[in-house]
């Protein structure tokens, strides 16, 4: 069988497949349909350093390839996580790596000291780019931004950490770059595409808050340009996300740049699926001789240029 194993600098994963944070709820929900241990790793909802109430409903609205979604970051604060969820999610036998918002650089300090004390969690992934909550979570707009928090958490808590950065700007490459000069072990793109939903009988938008975030397949095309573009220009591990709903998409972020990717939108009808996919993944490996999904990583070959080979970042 080959090897699944990842290594994104001092995170390491059993295999590249992982369930994304606020699509996976605390896993609870997931327990008749996975067999936990199977996952690369589990990535919880957003916890915030204290209980935040969300948007107003409408929260999500289905589209045509996909769905919109202004959930607003509901959720109990980072208190009731260690208190209801840190000791199941710990147990479930695969990497848990939470993820956490703060209104400003302090919180995420304080969310990194708080986080510090617990020795199971096998990374932390910063939210600093959530589309439909206005302040606090858009620090992945600018390079400062970006390596001031991701600088700040670095130096807090000693958990590897992982940023994820919002398509929702003219330059992720730069952003990228300023959050591994911050050290980050890796980054995860992308986050949702802003957008909104319009009732036109009525006049008025659907969502409760107007806008909200585009998730499902209708967005990958565009995680795959970015961690493409990402790949090419910037020594990170890649972490890709955005409409995966099948193993051929599994391979194609593999094989733009990504050492490991993340399961959204797809686990709500499939609840199964990240799940097949490392069974999936192990067979076609095999098929295809491949030993390791390491010496898959980056092996884009662009027209005019010569083959690549892969470049594991450890």
């Amino acid at each position: 069988m080959a090897d699944l194993s990842v290594s994104l600098n001092r995170l390491q994963l059993p295999n590249p497949i992982l369930v994304a944070s606020g699509t996976f709820g605390y896993a609870r929900e997931a327990t008749a349909f996975i067999d936990f241990k199977r996952l690369g790793g589990i990535v919880p909802k957003t916890v915030t350093p204290l209980p935040r109430a969300g948007n107003p409903p409408p929260r999500t609205v289905e589209t045509s390839c996909g769905m919109l979604n202004s959930i607003g970051l509901d959720n109990d604060g980072i208190e009731a996580f260690f208190e209801k969820h840190y000791e199941y999610l710990t147990g479930l036998g695969c990497p848990i790596i939470i993820n956490v918002a703060g209104h400003d650089p302090d919180e995420f300090v304080a969310l990194a000291e708080r986080i510090d004390g617990y020795p199971k969690l096998a990374g932390v992934e910063l939210n600093i780019s959530c589309p439909n909550v206005s302040g606090g979570v858009d620090f992945a707009s600018k390079p400062e931004l970006t390596h001031k928090v991701v600088s700040m958490f670095r130096q807090a808590c000693r958990l590897p950490v992982t940023a994820k950065l919002t398509p929702n700007v003219t330059n992720v490459v730069e952003i990228a770059a300023a959050a591994a000069e911050a050290g980050a072990d890796a980054v995860t793109l992308i986050n949702t595409l802003l957008g909104m939903a319009i009732n036109w009988r009525k006049r008025k938008p659907i969502l409760g808050n107007v806008v909200g975030g585009l998730s499902g397949p209708a967005i990958k095309p565009v995680a795959l340009r970015i961690v493409h573009q990402v790949a090419q220009n910037v020594d990170i591990p890649i972490i890709g996300v955005g409409g995966i709903q099948c193993l051929d998409d599994v391979m194609e972020f593999l094989v733009a740049g990504a050492s490991a990717v993340q399961i959204g939108t797809a686990s709500f009808y499939n609840p199964g699926l990240a799940e097949r996919l490392v069974n999936e993944l192990n067979e076609t490996l095999d098929g295809e001789g491949i030993s390791s999904v390491r010496d898959i990583t980056r092996t884009l070959q662009l027209p005019g240029k010569p083959a690549t080979c892969a470049t594991p970042v450890s």
